[in-house]
């Protein structure tokens, strides 16, 4: 389980195709307290680390990971930042809410436009995630928990405040990009117990 409150800002080192796809990703991590075995969040998908050195860990990721997230429609190429989280441990603070790791589909920034220090971004969800996105809810948009402000359709709307900006990869974010979206799980046990009622 995380948060959606990004630790760390990875970077993809390399990239290798063996039966499934392996990850290098650098980051600053202490690695000598990431245990083999351990999982990380990579831009919202939880990942096991396989191999370490003092500053990187290596994931394995299976075809249909890649065919569910934006590893299959972006790439993780060489030199890509990714939003990074450590799973929680008990005690940690919850200051996100609580975030799987386990990608609902994808979801398409169709605009962004900068609103007082803040900026605004216009989402598209994917198929029948729509449903379960509510104004004042919570989503994971690659990894980071952010609060919907508005839904219309299939399209919502969040801010991204300036520290979040800074502190994660979403001061990169620009129409067309496609990012990794998690619902809330409360949302997800609505909408189920609202089928079943």
């Amino acid at each position: 389980m995380f948060t959606g409150i990004i630790t760390d800002i990875g970077k993809v080192s390399r990239v290798e195709m063996r039966g499934d796809m392996r990850a290098r990703i650098s980051c600053g991590y202490d690695m000598a307290g990431v245990d083999l075995g351990a999982s990380i969040a990579c831009d919202g998908i939880c990942l096991t680390v396989v191999e370490k050195g003092a500053d990187w860990f290596d994931v394995d990721i299976s075809a249909e990971t890649v065919s569910k997230t934006n590893i299959g429609a972006n790439g993780w190429a060489a030199g890509r930042r990714l939003n990074l989280e450590r799973a929680l441990r008990v005690g940690d603070e919850l200051g996100g809410h609580i975030v799987s790791g386990h990608v609902d589909g994808v979801a398409v920034i169709e605009a962004t436009r900068d609103e007082g220090g803040s900026t605004r971004i216009t989402l598209r969800a994917p198929g029948g995630l729509a449903r379960f996105i509510a104004p004042k809810g919570s989503v994971a948009l690659n990894g980071t928990s952010l609060t919907v402000n508005e839904v219309q359709g299939d399209r919502f709307g969040v801010n991204v405040i300036p520290h979040t900006q800074a502190a994660t990869t979403w001061g990169d974010a620009r129409p067309g990009d496609q990012v990794n979206l998690e619902i809330d799980t409360l949302a997800r046990y609505v909408a189920r117990l609202a089928e079943a009622g």
